[in-house]
């Protein structure tokens, strides 16, 4: 039975997090003196107000939560920090519905970086930072988030946190989850810094650089400009912004080991670290090839545009510095294969993943082998581990209903009259959390304002189902998840 006293409890802790978060946007709208500072001011105290209630409904429990509880906790929180994030743009007037607020706000938390606002320059300075800060603090969770800063919140934080963490392979800093949490945090918190304080050191000025350093560590691509990255005009600025893309989409945990322990050797012997450094080179390096010979790129502007989309893709970030929509179409299939697979486990990135992306390879390798040796027994290992029958199980499983998910999601688009190559990017985008989609309708330099009102709400449904990794959402609504026993 779910015990919802709990759930109350967890969620109001969240809403708290959530008003602190609002806050500092309240404080950033009231130092430029805007006039969405009051819109900000009444969503911290309308957001407090419902923290408090759900924490008064929870306040006998007792603290023990159930797997069922743990699924329940981390699908609802994403909902509902979705749903609270959508007070300042609605109560400021700049978005004037619901299903628009909702879609951004999800995009944000879920680091998806899809956006309905046409024109995002626009917007005041505390509503784009607030859009920039729901993508920082989703990069790595908002359970994970929590966890790292209030670690009594439950006596379940394991198993909340192995609901919403990615990849089918845990590895941890610390037998503690508080402890590796905020380590994971610092770290991410350095990065953060590290990349602000490049991103100024090649002229942008202290607000962008703090945006545009958000989410680039958080892989989530929304933008103070329309123009995303092209608007600064800046090599520099852009080779920067690959880079720390880069290393975002590098399992967390493995990239805190290679810098903060200088054991640089594991990285380049780590399984999952070897094929998406594969897939980055070797898209880049046939993209790069297709500009030269078809859009007459020189070779510095070609890699450069070919370095930067494809490290936007495959680490789901988004941003761009050129309109891919009008390259030669066979770089659309790369890009998508990009898409597909994404970056790291452990990290912002959304997609497949690169761990599973090996498995599957090794997978296949040993069903070759198998066909020439019938009785052998052929191990699969991931960076020396041997990867149990029961991870495979799930690996086949979780790859047919992802597989499904997106045929489900790109029939559906079409249906609503979306071409079929929008239909299938826009489908492969919201899964994992991308945000660009490739096409003529709605390309990677434009907004997704023009969707009908119930294709935003399934593309809203398909983000959070892919930044929670489909299982840990679909499972609510199975029969036995409700049964007592």
């Amino acid at each position: 039975m779910i015990n919802f006293k709990v759930v109350y409890k967890v969620i109001g802790s969240l809403l708290f997090m959530e008003s602190t978060l609002l806050f500092w946007c309240f404080v950033m709208a009231f130092f430029y003196h805007e006039d969405d500072t009051l819109a900000f001011l009444v969503s911290v105290l309308t957001t407090l107000f419902f923290g408090f209630l759900l924490h008064f409904m929870g306040r006998d429990s007792d603290n023990s939560m159930s797997r069922r509880d743990a699924y329940l906790v981390v699908t609802l929180s994403w909902i509902i920090f979705s749903a609270f994030g959508t007070l300042p743009f609605l109560i400021s007037g700049y978005v004037d519905n619901f299903t628009d607020a909702f879609f951004e706000t999800m995009s944000g938390f879920t680091t998806t970086g899809a956006t309905v606002i046409d024109d995002v320059e626009r917007l005041p300075h505390g509503l784009l930072f607030w859009r920039s800060l729901t993508q920082w603090v989703g990069g790595l969770g908002i359970v994970f988030f929590t966890i790292a800063i209030l670690p009594s919140m439950t006596g379940g934080s394991v198993k909340v946190f192995s609901a919403e963490a990615t990849g089918p392979i845990r590895t941890k800093l610390h037998p503690r989850l508080s402890t590796s949490a905020k380590w994971i945090w610092s770290f991410y918190m350095i990065l953060t810094l590290a990349c602000m304080a490049s991103y100024m050191a090649f002229g942008m000025n202290w607000f962008d650089g703090i945006n545009y350093a958000m989410t680039s560590t958080a892989t989530g691509g929304f933008s103070t400009h329309n123009n995303s990255a092209e608007y600064f005009h800046s090599p520099g600025m852009e080779y920067t912004c690959t880079v720390f893309c880069f290393l975002s989409g590098v399992n967390f945990t493995l990239l805190y080991f290679a810098i903060a322990k200088l054991k640089l050797k594991s990285l380049f012997s780590n399984s999952e670290f070897k094929f998406y450094l594969t897939l980055v080179a070797a898209s880049t390096l046939f993209i790069m090839v297709e500009l030269m010979i078809h859009n007459s790129y020189n070779l510095e502007h070609a890699f450069r545009s070919a370095v930067f989309t494809v490290v936007s893709f495959c680490t789901t970030t988004g941003l761009f510095n050129d309109d891919a929509g009008k390259w030669p179409h066979v770089t659309w299939v790369i890009l998508s294969i990009c898409m597909f697979f994404g970056a790291c486990s452990g990290s912002t990135s959304g997609g497949l993943k690169c761990v599973r992306g090996a498995m599957l390879v090794k997978s296949i390798r040993n069903e070759f082998r198998q066909m020439l040796h019938p009785n052998a027994i052929l191990p699969l290992r991931i960076n020396d581990v041997n990867i149990s029958l029961q991870k495979r199980v799930t690996l086949l499983s979780f790859l047919t209903v992802y597989l499904m998910i997106c045929l489900v999601g790109s029939l559906l688009m079409i249906m609503m009259g979306i071409d079929n190559t929008n239909a299938i990017t826009i489908t492969l985008s919201c899964v994992g959390n991308v945000g660009p989609t490739l096409g003529l309708e709605i390309g990677p330099t434009m907004s997704w304002s023009q969707l009908p009102v119930i294709a935003k709400w399934i593309c809203s449904f398909m983000m959070l189902l892919g930044r929670l990794e489909v299982f840990s959402v679909l499972v609510i609504f199975t029969r036995t998840f409700w049964k007592e026993n």
